[in-house]
């Protein structure tokens, strides 16, 4: 590990806080009429239990690329969901999944206004909901959160429970069909969620913010470079996922535990959660 620090303002406002990053403005042409069709049948099925509803990911960032990415959504509700507004946003995404081509898979994520604003959820969800997420529906809740900074704190509190994780993805590695396509979603989102956990290791030490894959391993490798093409490896399939079952392994047994312990040693165990991880 090399410990020289590099300033770096990239993803921040003058003032040092992350900026939202995603606008309405910047959702690719091909990519509308699936957004506006989201904000419709939110509004129509979920009704008065709605409070907002949100974009996150490629599409509002305008990354996305026609029929490799999903649409993500964030639904605040004004009361803690029940098993029937589960049910209810599930059908939204199984829906919309069917009727755009453009997009692969619609997925939402489901809280309520309570959560989001919450002293526990302060530094994950609250953070995420602020500076992630681009409204889409309803009042945000973003102007009744605090700015927040590149800091130990946040890191802490976002991807600080990587070694509570680690033995859930032993038990779906294990449970996975032992065919390459059943395995490739599963290194996806492990990939990713490993790239962002050492994005975020470094990120107070790098001063800024990004969510672009490649650019997080970069950042990470500056700082360790004995894990570098490691994580440059996951970054590539974050994008580009392979069905290899070594690399679900090695991501279980070595890169995880790794990171799981460099991480509490410098930033510490995020708070635990009445749900779990």
């Amino acid at each position: 590990m090399t410990g020289t620090p590099q300033r770096h303002a990239r993803g921040l406002d003058p003032q040092g806080h992350i900026a939202r990053e995603g606008a309405l403005t910047r959702v690719p042409p091909a990519f509308r009429p699936v957004v506006a069709a989201a904000r419709e049948r939110l509004r129509d099925v979920l009704g008065a239990r709605l409070h907002s509803a949100y974009l996150y990911g490629s599409v509002p960032r305008g990354t996305a690329r026609v029929g490799r990415s999903d649409l993500d959504l964030l639904v605040a509700l004004h009361e803690e969901p029940t098993d029937t507004d589960r049910e209810d946003l599930r059908a939204v995404e199984r829906t919309l999944d069917a009727e755009f081509e453009q997009v692969d898979g619609v997925g939402a994520l489901l809280y309520s206004r309570a959560r989001v604003l919450s002293e526990l959820e302060r530094y994950d969800l609250g953070w995420f909901v602020a500076c992630l997420c681009t409204p889409l529906l309803g009042d945000d809740l973003a102007a009744r959160l605090p700015r927040y900074r590149p800091d130990s704190l946040l890191a802490r509190e976002t991807n600080g429970d990587l070694a509570a994780l680690l033995p859930r993805w032993r038990e779906r590695i294990a449970g996975v069909a032992d065919t390459e396509e059943a395995r490739r979603p599963l290194v996806r989102f492990m990939s990713r969620h490993l790239v962002r956990t050492a994005f975020t290791l470094v990120m107070p030490r790098w001063n800024g913010w990004t969510s672009d894959l490649r650019e997080m391993a970069e950042a990470f490798g500056a700082y360790y470079p004995e894990r570098a093409d490691e994580v440059r490896a996951a970054a590539a399939r974050g994008r580009e996922p392979v069905g290899d079952p070594g690399v679900l392994r090695s991501y279980a047994d070595d890169l995880g535990p790794w990171l799981a312990g460099e991480y509490a040693r410098l930033h510490g165990v995020k708070a635990p959660r009445p749900d779990g991880p």
